[in-house]
């Protein structure tokens, strides 16, 4: 008769209410990231490319005729650390996967692509992007 629902605890609304902030704030860096990478010539072919249910590439964007992913890590402060940091290894398999997946799709040569990491670090009133170009996933 009654369709059950699930209670949520204090526990449960607090990590959600955690969850979108940080989505909100990856979102602030990704749109930063795009806005620098436009103003240097890129196109951007891509972003927030999913491969699997957690598996994403941030941008894809073109430039000299080389496909080049782009992870973009934000961080409102260093206070755990640097953007730079927070790229484990186990990250850079996943993305190395996903890339594989999406130049197969797409018929992507492997020697037109490339990687890299654009991190970001905002003080009160300012922001540190720092652009890492070609960048080894392997």
């Amino acid at each position: 008769m009654f369709s059950e629902q699930r209670v949520l605890c204090w526990r449960d609304i607090y990590w959600t209410i955690i969850m979108l902030s940080r989505k909100k704030s990856g979102d602030r860096g990704e749109l930063l990231a795009i806005e620098y990478l436009q103003k240097k010539g890129y196109h951007i072919q891509n972003t927030n490319f999913k491969f699997g249910r957690f598996w994403e590439i941030d941008v894809i964007a073109e430039k000299d005729q080389i496909t080049i992913f782009i992870e973009v890590k934000y961080r409102a402060s260093d206070a755990y650390g640097l953007p730079e940091e927070s790229i484990t290894r186990s990250k850079l398999q996943k993305l190395k996967k996903t890339i594989e997946y999406y130049c197969l799709q797409h018929s992507i040569s492997f020697e037109k692509i490339q990687f890299d990491v654009i991190t970001i670090l905002r003080g009160e009133k300012w922001y540190r992007l720092t652009h890492y170009k070609n960048q080894s996933i392997s």
